[in-house]
């Protein structure tokens, strides 16, 4: 059975866009890639003493489990070198399962749509842009009605890749 998943991605250490990037390009590994948000810049939250971040949503198309889904993206983060050293600190890359279909899941390893999602401008930014009109399943509330419900706060821009070239370019 298929299943639309929504994927946050972030990064904000070394060639942020390489990362992000090659993290979509491998969760081909778990289904189809539907559709990828720009990508934006975005001030870190809670530990603010660090690099910005690069943030992009992710629609996947699945046939893995929500558990089997889980441990592809922890074995991808890890290939790509992601050390868990510091919560919410500097990472290579992170990418958290927002939603899963319609499901609610909420078990010791899992928590579905992510418990945060409805707070953080750098998640509903870029998921407005690819599924505005899909409903939270525990809110019941569109990804826009939540976006606008956000207080002020939060920089997130739009990046334009033309303004930031990779090294070497």
């Amino acid at each position: 059975m298929h299943t639309v998943v929504y994927l946050s991605m972030g990064s904000n250490l070394g060639d942020r866009a390489v990362h992000v990037r090659s993290a979509i390009e491998r969760l081909r590994a778990f289904g189809k890639v539907a559709a990828v948000s720009s990508f934006y810049e975005t001030e870190p939250i809670e530990v603010v003493a660090q690099p910005w971040f690069l943030n992009c949503v992710v629609e996947l198309d699945t046939e893995k489990t929500p558990e089997q889904l889980l441990a592809g993206i922890l074995n991808l983060e890890r290939e790509m070198g992601r050390e868990r050293k510091q919560n919410k600190g500097p990472r290579l890359i992170d990418v958290d399962i927002l939603l899963f279909g319609d499901s609610i899941i909420a078990s010791p390893g899992l928590t579905v749509p992510h418990p945060a999602m409805h707070q953080r401008r750098f998640v509903l930014e870029p998921l407005a842009e690819i599924a505005p009109e899909v409903r939270h399943p525990v809110f019941q509330r569109t990804v826009r009605e939540l976006r606008q419900q956000l207080p002020a706060g939060q920089a997130v821009r739009k990046w334009i890749e033309s303004q930031h070239p990779s090294p070497g370019i």
